[in-house]
């Protein structure tokens, strides 16, 4: 079946109708998730206390409590048909691990019962020896654990039951993505709280909340196997624009064809029934690019929520005929694929922190806030950029589709002139909210709609929007954990050192306002004109105002990865709790080799299609064309006439040239590359590999464009992307 076979069989592909079950989705929704309801429903009193002691107020559970918690976990499973139990965690291979085991166990009576204690529930003991861990454990020291997270809920996915972990080794250090999130949302809370209780003693707790919005591609399947570089690195390595792509801006927001929406509806359900509050789905700007959200929810969770829904993505899209595709950047020239996090703190008694509040002093509250976050970005501005770069997010940063490389913030105009009008008015001026009053009394005010008060700027790689900040350039594929284990590590921090600098004002006798106002005014001053930027953060002139501001403009991936081991992260880091400098050494260790292994495995792609799949192709044309001036001149007794099919043979010839050269040498860079011992040296030498790589696909592509289109061997963009 040639390619052309493979496009006709996907045109004529009809929408497999979604499985919706009957009545409203709130009939259904939570129904696979062990959750308060069927916490009360199968727990008797005393275990359903100890329970929620534990997750709301972190109160150890007792092995009889456990033992009870899994009887009736066990009880609410096998109704719907469980018969394994697994461990679900996240490792550091950017995806989840789990390892299933029936329920099954001997009776003493020659058979078997189904049984499930405390134990299995609270830890397991998976072999670690061979998930990264950048040197913390060598390779014969197998041993690692899985712990139950009770702050996740237990949820049912086919026939197993999935109990959300984190992932530690024998000697106690974290190996996954959890369990440092989890010390950061802890870090930010216990540094929060105390300037929380400066305008209302009663709060105990702060959470982070969370709201991804996921962007992919869908591809048709058959397509998708047609193409290597696809099928290995999620990818095209070579392809030429289709003539039409997205600049008529025609796919963003259309209407959405049948069989994709057949495809959302399925996974929008397969996300109801566990839980996940998915709500938003539309269209994106790339042709067969789309993107869903949820609403928003704690961060631990929300994390948890969107590992689920990468994985359900995958298997739901071959039901319908298609891969889900979440790299970065699958094809040339169209948009790339980003998860913004929208990112927010509040109270337990329901006060966003990040919102304006209902009077002087609680607006005094969201200032408060909204400048320490501002100054924590300030500070770490190169660690959070490194905390989403990775190898494949590179393809999509600093392109006019995505964030630049240059962490910065966008405020808007009104909170621009908000702060900057604090810095001139005295400390003790109210912040009040503008329309509340009759007339202005020189007060510093914030517009009454204030969510819409400013236009948004997708050039920002963290932008406020009304009500939280949109940390923009976190990659499609990417586990959220890195992004906001690093955000909320660095809040934490800066929330620290604020409330050390109120102290030192109150000590001197000033009220609380003003105490805290003259804390802020120093901070604000350093960041309005430093982190702070409104402009277009794709321009040649913004580069060279950022270095001017002492921004970082790193684009080596593996350069950036260093910002974690900077004595300023590992001070951050230690100082929060988060990690130790013993973790971060290690994980930038995984992280190089990562980085390795990905180009490593493109390059490999590139060589192989290059010369097996494209030179061959080429070659074979080439004969055609030779075959027809061999013919012309036998019958006209000259080549004069053959003048436009010699030029055409000159062109491939020199592009064949050219792409054998490239190949061998990239190659040979690659053999070079790979005996080089220390990580960080040879993520940089494949750096520079990763930089030739446009230089061996633009022959290729100018040969696609030559070649008769009959004798071209792998399916075109014009091909993949307009196929629904």
């Amino acid at each position: 079946m040639d390619r052309f076979d493979l496009v006709r069989e996907s045109f004529e592909k009809k929408a497999v109708p979604a499985e919706v079950p009957a009545g409203k989705t709130s009939d259904y929704f939570g129904e696979l998730v062990f959750d308060h309801k069927k916490m009360s429903k199968y727990l008797d009193a005393a275990t359903l206390k100890a329970l929620l002691d534990c997750i709301d107020g972190g109160k150890p559970l007792d092995r009889k409590a456990a033992d009870g918690v899994a009887r009736g976990m066990k009880e609410w499973a096998m109704e719907h048909g469980v018969t394994h139990v697994t461990h679900w965690f996240q490792p550091l291979t950017e995806g989840t691990a789990e390892k299933h085991d029936s329920l099954i166990d001997y009776d003493g009576k020659g058979g078997v019962i189904e049984t499930f204690d405390g134990k299995a529930l609270v830890q397991q003991e998976p072999d670690a020896s061979s998930f990264p861990s950048g040197g913390i454990r060598a390779t014969f020291e197998a041993r690692g654990y899985t712990a139950w997270d009770p702050t996740s809920p237990v949820f049912i996915l086919d026939d197993t039951l999935c109990i959300p972990t984190v992932f530690i080794s024998y000697t106690g250090e974290a190996l996954d993505y959890k369990t440092p999130l989890k010390r950061a949302l802890k870090a930010v809370s216990d540094a929060a709280v105390p300037i929380c209780r400066l305008f209302d003693p009663g709060v105990k707790k702060v959470y982070s909340y969370l709201g991804w919005e996921q962007e992919y591609f869908l591809v048709d399947e058959a397509l998708y196997a047609a193409r290597t570089d696809l099928m290995i690195t999620g990818r095209t390595l070579f392809g030429h624009n289709s003539s039409k792509n997205q600049q008529l801006d025609d796919h963003y927001f259309a209407a959405i064809p049948p069989r994709v929406a057949a495809f959302m509806r399925d996974l929008e359900v397969a996300g109801h029934r566990l839980g996940i509050p998915l709500k938003t789905r539309h269209n994106e700007v790339a042709p067969n690019q789309f993107e869903l959200a949820p609403i928003y929810g704690e961060t631990n969770l929300a994390n948890d929520q969107n590992q689920i829904v990468m994985n359900l993505m995958n298997s739901i899209a071959r039901k319908h005929g298609f891969v889900v595709l979440l790299h970065e950047k699958p094809f040339d020239g169209v948009n790339g694929s980003g998860k913004h996090n929208n990112w927010s703190l509040g109270t337990d008694k329901g006060t966003q922190l990040l919102a304006p509040g209902k009077d002087a002093k609680g607006n005094l509250q969201f200032v408060t806030f909204f400048v320490n976050v501002l100054a924590a970005v300030q500070k770490h501005n190169a660690l959070l950029k490194a905390s989403i770069a990775t190898a494949t997010n590179a393809y999509r940063l600093g392109a006019n589709e995505a964030p630049p490389a240059i962490v910065s913030a966008f405020l808007g105009r009104t909170m621009t002139d908000v702060l900057r009008k604090l810095l001139t008015v005295p400390s003790d001026t109210p912040i009040e909210i503008a329309g509340k009053k009759g007339k202005s009394l020189g007060l510093v005010e914030i517009p009454e709609i204030f969510v819409d008060n400013t236009d948004r700027n997708r050039t920002s790689p963290f932008a406020f929007t009304g009500n939280r900040f949109e940390f923009r350039a976190v990659g499609s594929c990417a586990n959220c954990a890195s992004a906001m284990t690093t955000l909320n590590a660095a809040v934490a921090e800066q929330l620290t050192d604020f409330k050390a600098a109120v102290e030192k004002e109150l000590s001197a006798g000033k009220k609380t306002n003003v105490a805290i106002m003259d804390a802020l005014k120093p901070i604000i001053k350093s960041v309005i004109d430093v982190v702070c930027f409104d402009g277009n953060g794709y321009s040649e002139e913004w580069k060279e105002e950022a270095i001017k501001r002492g921004l970082d403009v790193e684009t080596s991936v593996p350069k950036m990865f260093c910002e974690f081991t900077k004595p300023s992260s590992v001070e951050m880091f230690t100082k929060t709790g988060v990690y130790t400098e013993k973790d971060l050494i290690a994980r930038n260790e995984v992280k190089w080799d990562t980085y390795v292994k990905k180009v490593q495995i493109e390059s490999r792609v590139m060589v192989r299609m290059a010369l097996n799949h494209i030179i061959p192709a080429a070659l074979e044309y080439k004969a055609k064309i030779l075959k027809e001036v061999s013919l012309t001149k036998e019958i006209y007794g000259g080549l004069d006439t053959c003048a436009t099919e010699l030029r055409l043979l000159e062109k491939i010839s020199a592009l064949i040239t050219d792409v054998t050269t490239k190949a061998t040498e990239m190659k040979e860079a690659r053999k070079a590359a790979n005996k080089i011992e220390d990580g960080y040296e040879k993520a940089l030498a494949y750096h520079e590999i990763a930089e030739s790589f446009p230089a061996l696909r633009r022959p290729i592509d100018k040969l696609e464009e030559l070649v008769d289109n009959k004798m071209w061997p792998l399916p075109k963009y014009r091909e993949m992307l307009f196929i629904s």
